[in-house]
């Protein structure tokens, strides 16, 4: 197997976030670019990897009993596609998605998906932080809004940014999907 392999990591694009509970949402053209980044990968014949978050407990949205534990059906897996299912936020944790790229000699991963501050973010750190060559696809995830600590409300599109903000250039490259495709569009599979 040669080196330098990519891997798309798409984490948590499923209905559970279609809930009103979560509230305001940003840049609700996030499942297009990750059905166009989806699109380009297998058209190049690169890994795509599946995340899909996986509740215990039954009234979550998560829990597999639950409509929202599906894959949305923009974003959803070919049968050749590998899922991995998690409990926690990083796609790392108690999974064996380590193994899966280590063992598939990938170096370079990308990262979509929702949400921005949550599984994404922990994915991304983690990713960087193991050492792998990371990117985040800024147009390719969201983010809702949240309330602090203190009672403080902030909007969707600050969430968004300020984890981009803490992300890029420590734990990732942050792109959007058309400058990764560019970028890579000369690459052969």
């Amino acid at each position: 197997m040669q080196k330098n392999q990519k891997a798309l990591i798409i984490v948590d694009v499923q209905k559970a976030f279609e809930h009103e509970k979560w509230g305001e949402r940003n840049n609700l053209d996030a499942e297009k670019n990750i059905n166009r980044l989806l699109t380009f990968w297998r058209k190049k014949g690169w890994t795509v990897i599946h995340i899909q978050h996986t509740s215990d407990k039954p009234n979550s949205v998560f829990h597999p009993a639950n409509e929202g534990h599906l894959f949305k059906e923009i974003a959803k897996p070919l049968d050749e596609e590998m899922v991995i299912r998690k409990k926690v936020n990083s796609s790392f944790i108690g999974t064996n998605l380590e193994e899966q790229l280590r063992s598939n000699q990938i170096d370079t991963v990308v990262i979509a998906g929702l949400t921005t501050p949550h599984c994404v973010s922990t994915t991304t750190r983690m990713s960087g932080n193991l050492g792998f060559d990371t990117y985040l696809i800024s147009d390719a995830v969201a983010a809702f809004g949240l309330t602090d600590q203190t009672g403080t409300y902030y909007d969707p599109e600050t969430i968004h940014r300020l984890s981009l903000a803490t992300l890029h250039e420590e734990f990732a490259t942050v792109l959007t999907a058309e400058q990764l495709m560019t970028k890579w569009t000369s690459e052969s599979t």
